[in-house]
């Protein structure tokens, strides 16, 4: 078995080199082999450039296969690749490259012009690899050691937690959890050589990284690689290039259904394709019913995080659901619901805080122990923060973040429950509600919808729809449209930009 992320490589540049396995864009394809070639370029460079084991990498990043060899060559000389999405902003790229100590930064200029502005200020040069830049090599960077012993500790990959709610922590990833959940991942969904995949996900999440890429390169399937998102692209994809797997953020479907009611297209012509899969994110019922009835296939859904390299629960192959379970636990991979306030393991049914352990957790937070302690548990528990519930079935249901949890009225209130109930009214495309504190401590609920093209917002209706949804204390005191809800660069919603504006009793536009 591989040991290390470029071993999945190594057995396709022996065994079918010739075997497509990137389609770009502009109509190229490369094969196994072309990407072999690209990898043996950039480790060369690594090496020319004295990057060490443990040293970090740094690409500032949008898809493309430089970036998938940058990553591969640093499993080659032993060093972390570490990604950071190109369409951040300056101050948060600095943040990153601050907190990974990186040895050399790299930037995908050719594929990117987000990329090539960052280089600029860099004051990069072409790297040997044609498309990108690097940085000139950092003398001060300290190599790091892997924090557990043996084969199974050796670190791959540094991701950064995406900040949705504070500040972001770099997730030490290991090469043995990164080629476990390509396993799974792959085998969740009969992933093979004659399926492609749309590969718009960024690589600088573990989404992109481990379901996508990894996953593909285990698998021998295909790639229709993409550096961004664009709905357009996606349905000629669906139409004329033979995809057949289509996975992402729940943000992309709601994006992508809006863009198809824009178009007047009622079903794309998608004849290839055969897995829907939706993570990242928490997955809405009407969402779901929608995306369904587009496609007329299911739409799988799971529940991971970049602490785990993946997926820990998804929805089983051919199970059709009516409800919006993350479906049932892969391989070595354990979640126990807890109560937040003692710890003590709950029973089927019950609510409370998600405990993950299992082959796949993170060894911690790159040199930050602090926060590495404050989420670890004693027998290797992970506390997630995550709210849920697992049914006398074993299928999970996951219902918030239980810093979201708003008390009202001395009841708990899930966003997420509410957020349900808002995107079943005709007008609201999707929905985000967070909590505002009042003067005597208890907590307003405030919703932000986004509405559906050519829809104006009447909160008056939208409260008559809720009343025969939710009870009175779970109802918004108030409904305020927002022409796109803030997301950051993977599609999760910004519930702290959010939550600051409630604080700050901003309404972004009258409501009649």
């Amino acid at each position: 078995m591989p040991d290390r992320i470029h071993h999945l490589l190594d057995r396709w540049l022996a065994e079918a080199p010739q075997r497509p396995f990137i389609h770009l864009p502009d109509g190229r394809t490369l094969s196994f082999g072309d990407l072999g070639a690209l990898t043996d370029i950039a480790e060369a460079e690594l090496r020319r450039l004295d990057v060490r084991p443990g040293d970090r990498v740094l690409a500032v990043a949008e898809n493309g296969p430089e970036h998938a060899a940058l990553i591969l060559a640093c499993s080659r000389v032993g060093a972390w690749s570490c990604g950071v999405n190109a369409r951040m902003a300056p101050g948060e790229v600095d943040a990153f490259d601050a907190r990974a100590d990186a040895r050399v930064v790299y930037f995908t200029a050719a594929a990117s012009g987000s990329a090539a502005a960052h280089a600029r200020r860099f004051g990069a040069v072409p790297s040997a690899l044609a498309g990108l830049q690097h940085s000139a090599v950092r003398e001060a960077a300290r190599p790091e050691p892997d924090p557990r012993p043996g084969p199974r500790g050796a670190v791959a990959s540094l991701i950064f937690t995406s900040g949705t709610t504070g500040q972001p922590k770099g997730v030490m990833l290991t090469h043995d959890a990164l080629i476990h959940f390509a396993r799974e991942s792959g085998a969740s969904r009969d992933l093979g050589p004659a399926d492609r995949c749309y590969a718009f996900v960024p690589m600088t999440h573990i989404f992109g990284l481990g379901t996508v890429l990894m996953s593909s390169l285990l698998a021998g399937g295909q790639l229709v690689m993409r550096p961004q998102f664009d709905p357009a692209d996606l349905v000629d994809a669906l139409a004329r290039h033979g995809v057949s797997q289509l996975q992402g953020p729940p943000a992309l479907f709601s994006r992508l259904l809006a863009w198809l009611q824009e178009q007047g297209i009622a079903r794309p012509e998608a004849p290839a394709l055969r897995y829907l899969y939706t993570g990242a994110g928490p997955l809405d019922l009407a969402l779901k019913q929608r995306v369904e009835a587009v496609f007329g296939q299911t739409l799988h859904h799971g529940y991971g995080l970049s602490e785990y390299a993946g997926s820990m629960h998804v929805t089983r192959l051919g199970e059709r659901r009516a409800d919006t379970s993350a479906g049932h636990a892969v391989a070595e991979a354990e979640v126990q619901v807890t109560d937040p306030a003692t710890g003590r393991p709950l029973p089927p049914g019950e609510r409370g805080e998600l405990w993950l352990r299992g082959r796949g957790l993170m060894p911690g937070y790159f040199r930050d122990p602090a926060a590495t302690a404050a989420v670890m548990r004693e027998g290797g528990w992970y506390a997630s923060g995550d709210l849920g519930e697992i049914d006398a079935g074993g299928a999970l249901f996951v219902v918030g973040r239980l810093k979201e949890m708003i008390i009202r009225s001395g009841f708990n209130v899930y966003p997420a429950e509410v957020e349900t109930a808002l995107n079943t009214h005709p007008s609201v495309q999707r929905s985000a509600v967070v909590g505002r504190r009042e003067e005597d401590g208890n907590e307003e609920i405030v919703a932000f919808v986004e509405l559906r093209p050519g829809a104006a917002l009447d909160a008056a209706a939208v409260q008559t729809h809720l009343r025969g949804l939710l009870a009175p204390y779970k109802r918004p005191s108030r409904i305020m449209a927002l022409a796109e809800l803030p997301t950051n660069t993977n599609g999760k919603v910004l519930k702290r930009v959010l939550q600051e504006q409630a604080a700050r009793n901003e309404s972004p536009r009258p409501c009649t």
